[in-house]
């Protein structure tokens, strides 16, 4: 109850931590790989038609895959991995979900794709001047605190070729967003698999341009409480902080699909690349 109580009693602060695992804990990751899958559902990945217009529109930007290797940071079930090779790319993905995957491995095999797929935290790879293209899409980036931006931006410069190209998305101010409070009780569910009641918290941090869902799962002799959270964008904010770690913005869209940039949708999606000190 203390625990409870320590969590009900204030707003958190930005950025404080989860105290359980989300993307890997062994119950929670089966409900997100069945939404990956479902062509359908954007609670884990986008629907699937846009996913393969978005893949489409990344191979025309970058002037095809073939003979470039492209870093998919994030890669879940392997949805766009899967379709970058398709289109020539040479792929790797890395995700921090066991679950996901082994399934992206399985599948790969199943269908006859060879792409590398690895588990592991993309804050802790150690490429050099290895990739073409590195992409980092569905709003990831902006889940992870700022420190942590910084670390993985320097990463991907180091991991980049010279000239080499990043894309990667966040929400804006637009995206839909409702502050709340609920309490509700589950035989079982998304959050476990033995009874227990979900009290869920959304909150706006209008200074520092962050929302939080905050889900406090309370089960007969455990208090788990999961923070998620993201940074709203504009194009100023998503330039200072790409830019800030040495690389270069060269053009904004709407989404990962090319839609041309208005500042007015739920997403923004940012093209950066390495380019030499003397700008080339």
């Amino acid at each position: 109850m203390e625990n409870i109580i320590s969590y009900m009693k204030q707003k958190p602060k930005v950025y404080e931590p989860s105290t359980s695992a989300f993307w890997d804990d062994v119950h929670i990751s089966k409900y997100m790989l069945e939404a990956h899958l479902d062509p359908d559902d954007e609670g884990a990945t986008r629907q699937h038609d846009f996913i393969k217009k978005s893949a489409d529109w990344i191979a025309d930007f970058c002037g095809g895959g073939t003979g470039k290797r492209l870093l998919d940071l994030g890669c879940g079930p392997g949805l766009y991995a899967e379709l970058f090779d398709a289109r020539g790319f040479q792929v790797t993905g890395l995700d921090f979900s066991r679950r996901s995957v082994r399934y992206a491995e399985e599948h790969a095999a199943k269908v006859g794709r060879e792409i590398r797929y690895y588990y592991k935290n993309y804050l802790e790879m150690d490429y050099r001047e290895e990739f073409d293209v590195i992409t980092l899409i569905y709003c990831d980036f902006g889940v992870l605190p700022p420190m942590d931006r910084k670390i993985l931006l320097g990463k991907i410069k180091k991991a980049l070729k010279k000239g080499g190209i990043l894309i990667l998305d966040g929400f804006t101010d637009a995206a839909p967003f409702e502050e709340l409070e609920t309490v509700q009780y589950q035989k079982e569910g998304f959050w476990s698999a033995a009874p227990h009641v979900v009290i869920r918290r959304n909150y706006r941090y209008r200074e520092t341009a962050n929302t939080l869902e905050q889900y406090l799962i309370i089960t007969e002799g455990d208090c788990a409480c999961y923070n998620l959270w993201n940074q709203r964008y504009t194009r100023e904010t998503f330039k200072a902080e790409i830019e800030g770690e040495g690389l270069t913005c060269t053009e904004f869209y709407d989404d990962v699909a090319g839609k041309q940039y208005t500042g007015k949708d739920v997403t923004i999606c940012a093209v950066a690349q390495k380019l030499a000190p003397n700008g080339n």
